[in-house]
């Protein structure tokens, strides 16, 4: 295992720094999480099939067969891509779009609706995003730990041997995600030895870590968080727990969130980072 330390708290005014460092990012993050077409806006999750369909949200008739997604729009029906009208003389048209590659997507829109046509666990789906959803309308912001230097850990990156295909489930019942996992992220919480699978991150360089904890599904919601890590050359890394984020399963169960892999659920308590959200706090 690694030889991680534990970063420790500083002088008062690196204290205040550090807050300040964070309550700057958190905002940043709430920002983006409350975008007029983010997750918060999606109205509909639909899974297509080969029968043609009418689908709540959005306009004409969808089906999809052998990775291919046909839309069939009717006499004054309007869909655009990329600002261009694929039903211009308004008439009517048959579109048809794909293969799409898993956990890749394209966005049409129709009024102020931005249509996402993704594929999720092998399946195709259709999300309406509408800025007037009340899940983002009456958005809150999410509860969180105060930031605490004692959750900044540092740790050690030690690639596998080959890169492993790792299954998961996920938020929805029925479906299973697969990514690729470069690693194992070792560092050193409250005096044990600790490992987490890591997977490639969305910007190049990075890994993404699912995980829960004890706090899992009593301070901090009980299907997964997320933390992002950029390790250094020599694998050295900074693991800041402080910002660990919710996925888009925390908010809306329209969200096709992947699961931690088992290796993951951890026994520790980290007690840092975003914590349930308002919005499931009611369910409770």
């Amino acid at each position: 295992m690694s030889t991680s330390t534990q970063t420790q708290a500083g002088s008062p005014q690196q204290s205040a720094a550090f807050a300040a460092a964070w309550q700057e990012w958190h905002a940043a993050h709430e920002r983006h999480r409350a975008d007029p077409h983010g997750f918060l806006a999606v109205t509909h999750l639909h899974w297509l099939g080969s029968s043609p369909s009418r689908l709540d949200g959005v306009p004409g008739t969808w089906s999809v067969d052998n990775d291919v997604v046909t839309v069939v729009l009717g006499a004054g029906e309007s869909l655009l891509r990329g600002g261009r009208e694929l039903n211009p003389d308004a008439v009517g048209t048959t579109l048809t779009f794909g293969p799409i590659a898993e956990r890749d997507g394209i966005n049409l829109r129709t009024g102020d609706t931005v249509v996402e046509l993704a594929k999720r666990g092998g399946e195709y789906i259709v999300r309406p995003r509408n800025p007037a959803n009340q899940l983002l309308s009456e958005y809150r912001g999410t509860p969180a730990y105060a930031p605490d230097a004692s959750f900044v850990l540092d740790g050690t990156f030690v690639p596998f041997d080959e890169p492993r295909a790792t299954t998961v489930g996920a938020a929805v019942e029925g479906i299973q995600h697969v990514y690729e996992a470069p690693g194992e992220l070792r560092f050193t919480l409250g005096g044990q030895d600790l490992a987490l699978t890591a997977f490639n991150g969305h910007a190049p360089g990075s890994l993404s870590v699912l995980f829960t904890d004890a706090t899992s599904g009593k301070t901090t919601y009980a299907a997964n968080r997320s933390l992002t890590v950029v390790p250094e050359a020599d694998g050295s890394v900074v693991l800041d727990f402080n910002r660990a984020v919710n996925l888009p399963c925390a908010y809306t169960d329209l969200a096709t969130c992947p699961l931690p892999p088992a290796e993951n659920r951890l026994a520790v308590a980290i007690e840092a980072g975003e914590q349930i959200p308002f919005e499931r706090q009611v369910q409770r």
